[in-house]
């Protein structure tokens, strides 16, 4: 098979680069990363040609509307993802961080020191910002990528990935740090799932079908969310104008990725004064409502929500919406349909708010704020390479520090062990 060939010259030479990351400065990957945004603004025409291609492909197979807009590039759009590599390659190194320091009774001195995964390999959806993210992501934190991007981005990620080698080659590095898979052939997955020892970590971004199998079919480790069933609670005491404000950006400012809103949750003391300012704008902006009983008598238009439609993904312009009785009926909610993922409430009384923030068990907890928040960019990481509901290793938007575990430094002066 050629492309097992091509894999196993990939994955030996990306275990190669692993072993020899980390040497190299601070100031290196500073300048190399500045590097690569420069190619990627110098080649905006180019890039925009290439994801044409992807486009026109996308749209005769009939893809859906938010894969598509999760494809798209425009100069705005790799104007950011430029930027977003700017702002990684001004992050302080993660590598060689000395995280605790202390010495034992009998002289030993030791050192807890943070150091690269290793090889990371990322698999995604319709994607093409991930390819840069993560490529970026990897380069700052010394690690090696080996990116499996979807058939349906791959002139894009082609594209993309050629400029970073650009760099690499510029920068006397060996073209392995940054890999892609250029077969979309699902043995070649499965074939690198079970690459343990050679591959550290796998984090996959994607639909569930997609992450459920990668957690069914791998040998190692790998990071993961299963849906972003995000909810917003506008409580009792929530002010109108802030409330509307964070339900339409919650929903409808990108309603096909994983932080958007999925559910609206109303205390019953509000409804009356609430939905009917925000349905009437919900409506304008092309959303279907699916209510319970109370919400349609303030949303007449609305359609009346099945019980599926609450803990449904939807990923378009669709959103359940419930009234409650309390804050407590709202937790209780969002724990049973929730995702873990990013719930937020809308409350000018902080007891509600602490409350809120104890008992919601999810990666990122908002307090009047939009749950597209809920991103490494936005978080301050420059850029992320994944979000995380699990509670091991990492959880939330994940960034360098994600990418990073540590080994203990022991110094000695003969020391032997009785």
């Amino acid at each position: 098979m050629n492309w097992k060939r091509e894999l196993e010259k990939v994955l030996v030479g990306a275990r190669k680069a692993a072993s020899q990351a980390g040497q190299e400065s601070s100031v290196f990957k500073r300048k190399l990363l500045l590097d690569i945004a420069s190619r990627i603004e110098r080649k905006t025409k180019w890039l925009v040609a290439a994801n044409r291609k992807d486009l026109n492909k996308a749209q005769a197979s009939g893809l859906s509307s938010a894969m598509i807009d999760r494809l798209t590039l425009n100069e705005k759009r790799i104007k950011d993802m430029a930027e977003g590599v700017r702002a990684v390659a001004h992050l302080k190194d993660p590598i060689g961080h000395v995280q605790a320091s202390w010495k034992r009774p009998n002289g030993l001195k030791l050192q807890k020191v943070t150091v690269p995964l290793g090889v990371i390999l990322m698999i995604y959806e319709s994607r093409p910002n991930v390819t840069v993210e993560c490529a970026a992501l990897c380069l700052k934190s010394s690690n090696v990528a080996i990116l499996r991007g979807g058939r349906e981005a791959m002139a894009s990620n082609c594209a993309f990935v050629s400029i970073f080698k650009e760099s690499l080659k510029r920068h006397g590095l060996s073209p392995f740090h940054v890999n892609l898979v250029t077969t979309t052939d699902y043995a070649a997955l499965d074939f690198l799932l079970g690459q343990e020892g050679r591959i550290d970590l796998v984090i996959p971004r994607g639909g569930e079908k997609l992450i459920r199998r990668v957690v069914e079919k791998s040998r190692i480790p790998v990071i993961k969310h299963y849906q972003g069933i995000c909810h917003v609670y506008v409580d009792k005491n929530a002010d109108p104008k802030k409330a509307v404000a964070i339900t339409l950006n919650a929903k409808l400012q990108r309603p096909g990725v994983c932080n958007a809103m999925e559910t609206l949750l109303v205390h019953q003391n509000i409804a009356g004064k609430f939905l009917p300012m925000a349905g009437d704008l919900l409506q304008q902006g092309g959303c279907e409502v699916r209510g319970d009983a109370a919400t349609c008598r303030f949303i007449p238009w609305a359609k009346r929500a099945k019980a599926a439609d609450f803990g449904h993904e939807f990923l378009e312009k669709i959103l359940a919406v419930r009234v409650v009785k309390d804050l407590e009926e709202a937790i209780q909610h969002i724990e049973t349909h929730g995702s873990h993922h990013t719930d937020a409430i809308v409350t000018q009384d902080a007891k509600a708010a602490k409350i809120f923030k104890a008992k919601i068990d999810s990666s990122s907890v908002m307090v009047n704020a939009s749950t597209r928040f809920s991103d490494g960019f936005e978080y301050g990481f420059g850029a992320e390479i994944g979000i995380s509901t699990d509670k091991i290793h990492a959880r939330g938007p994940m960034g360098l520090e994600g990418l990073t575990s540590y080994k203990y430094i022991v110094e000695g002066n003969g020391h032997i062990r009785s």
